[in-house]
């Protein structure tokens, strides 16, 4: 709220930089666990988060990892764990 009331634009470099980081760093405050739990294995999303990150690492867009990171969790769950 108190941002909500400031007029002129914001001259730090460093508050700036924190002000533009703070949604990423809340998404994946809130999807890193949300990854771990919604799988019967922790194991398994653990095992998918990591190969979604060497795909997208790789330049892989974002419906190919999903698919990469469903795929995962599909055979880990299914016929290894």
């Amino acid at each position: 709220l108190p941002l909500t009331l400031i007029r002129k634009p914001i001259q730090n470099p460093f508050l700036r930089s924190f002000l533009f980081y703070v949604p990423y760093v809340t998404l994946a405050v809130m999807t890193f666990p949300a990854i771990m739990n919604a799988t019967q294995s922790p194991i398994a999303g653990a095992a998918a988060m990591v190969i979604g990150i060497v795909a997208a690492w790789c330049g892989l867009g974002l419906l190919p990892v999903s698919l990469v990171c469903c795929a995962t969790v599909l055979i880990l769950e299914h016929f290894i764990v």
